[in-house]
């Protein structure tokens, strides 16, 4: 039960990084995004909270995954869990550059330190739980699309 519990409790803290998140982009979405000029991929509005939640959720998952090889992997899993608090805290940090400051080029700067150490954060989960990093490929899919988007909006909107 205590492994069900792990995580439970981090996917409950994923989402509500992501609902605050969400929170922030909410009057921008409606106001200061359809100002900007986007490229042709860029993904209608819709898309981006089912999409949001389904990569909280699974970071959950991993997360807690994660945490319940504490026991046999102390110091790995301790070094691991302490990148996903950054990756996870990067995630929300760039919601705010972005949609609240508006500020398109330090969020573009940013959401590459996001996928760096992302990509950290798989490369630790690996050897604890490989069901743990596999969950984070879609994560990452979606990161490394949304740094194109990012760019590309920064680019077409200040050049």
């Amino acid at each position: 039960m205590k492994k069900y519990l792990r995580i439970s409790y981090c996917i409950i803290i994923c989402l509500t990084v992501g609902f605050f998140s969400g929170k922030i982009t909410q009057s921008s979405i409606t106001t200061w995004y359809p100002t900007l000029v986007k490229p042709v991929f860029n993904p209608p509005n819709w898309i981006f909270a089912p999409v949001w939640t389904m990569l909280y959720i699974f970071m959950g998952i991993a997360a807690g995954l994660i945490w319940n090889e504490i026991e046999n992997k102390q110091k790995e899993v301790k070094v691991a869990l302490q990148y996903f608090i950054l990756q996870l805290g990067l995630n929300a940090l760039w919601s705010y550059l972005f949609f609240s400051l508006h500020n398109l080029l330090l969020a573009s700067i940013e959401i590459i330190l996001l996928l760096l150490v992302m990509l950290e954060c798989y490369k630790l989960f690996k050897p604890i739980n490989a069901t743990a990093a596999k969950l984070f490929i879609p994560y990452i899919a979606w990161v490394s699309f949304a740094t194109l988007l990012s760019f590309s909006i920064y680019y077409l909107n200040n050049f």
